[in-house]
């Protein structure tokens, strides 16, 4: 997670500078890539009259980057750590003059074990532009516990993988993680971080570990999103997206995490063995599967 050198793009060297590297869509390996929001089916316009759902479209955020790491202890509000790379290139475009606007999201994923991980997936608005005021993102980020409990969602697709992983995770899964897990929401002037504890649900923690074993076979899409409740917050749009493929173990970086009442400092980095990402389950799915 350290820091880069001067700034040209500060996305692109967001993107271009995690541990798991930016690859290809259809032909990369031990990666990342971002899938187009029209491979996944959310709620249509008509979604309460006809339970029709349509392609997502564009995504209303942009990618900004991945970060695979493993550390002694979990790893929380990872946007506030001193070492954060990608809230670190944003500050200094910045401090550059450029003045922008960007809001800065992080999907945090906590993934239990004998050491503990976090796939943390970055999204970011246009230089030029914030949070629109009164959309559902706007209200989500703006929102208490309760209501971003209560709409944020995740969709999996399996690109590639084991019939056992389709099966544990399904083919295109749906579920609310605020309902299904217990997640953290850090709010910031500029950003906010999402924690999914997925070690809260040991249904959660059972199908991540089964997948584990098959994390060098399986793509898997993952799509966020700010559920749709009424007809005026239709179609769905995905806030963003991305595809991880065929992870190798050994792509995580270890930080050294000495945490003390969330005040957090690293005091090193060495690459080490990683672990894999999480999907959603049809057991713990919103009862209307998306």
């Amino acid at each position: 997670m350290a820091d880069g050198g001067e700034v040209g793009d500060w996305k692109q060297e967001a993107i271009s500078g995690g541990s798991l590297k930016h690859v290809d869509l259809q032909t990369g390996t031990n990666g990342w890539a971002s899938p187009p929001g029209d491979l996944f089916s959310l709620r249509g316009p008509q979604y309460f009259t006809k339970k029709s759902k349509v392609p997502s479209g564009p995504w209303l955020l942009q990618p900004a980057g991945v970060d695979w790491l493993r550390s002694n202890s979990k790893l929380d509000h990872v946007l506030a750590r001193p070492d954060n790379r990608v809230m670190n290139s944003l500050k200094r475009a910045n401090l550059q003059g450029r003045n922008m606007k960007t809001f800065l999201f992080a999907v945090n994923l906590q993934v239990p074990g004998r050491e503990q991980h976090s796939a943390v997936f970055y999204f970011a608005t246009k230089e030029d532009e914030g949070l629109q005021p009164g959309s559902l993102l706007y209200r989500f980020v703006h929102g208490d516990d309760n209501f971003r409990n209560a709409r944020f969602k995740i969709v999996n697709r399996i690109v590639k993988g084991p019939w056992i992983v389709k099966a544990a995770v399904g083919n295109y899964a749906a579920c609310l993680l605020g309902k299904a897990l217990k997640c953290n929401y850090y709010v910031g002037d500029n950003y906010l971080e999402i924690d999914v504890d997925i070690g809260s649900s040991a249904i959660a923690s059972a199908i991540l570990h089964l997948a584990l074993g098959y994390v060098t076979a399986v793509t898997i899409d993952m799509g966020f999103l700010v559920e749709s409740q009424s007809e005026e917050e239709l179609p769905e749009k995905l806030f963003g997206a991305v595809r991880v493929c065929q992870m190798e173990m050994s792509s995580a970086t270890y930080v050294e995490n000495n945490s003390n009442n969330n005040s957090l400092n690293t005091v090193s980095f060495k690459k080490g063995h990683a672990v894999n990402h999480s999907g959603c389950s049809s057991k713990v799915q919103d009862e209307e599967g998306s």
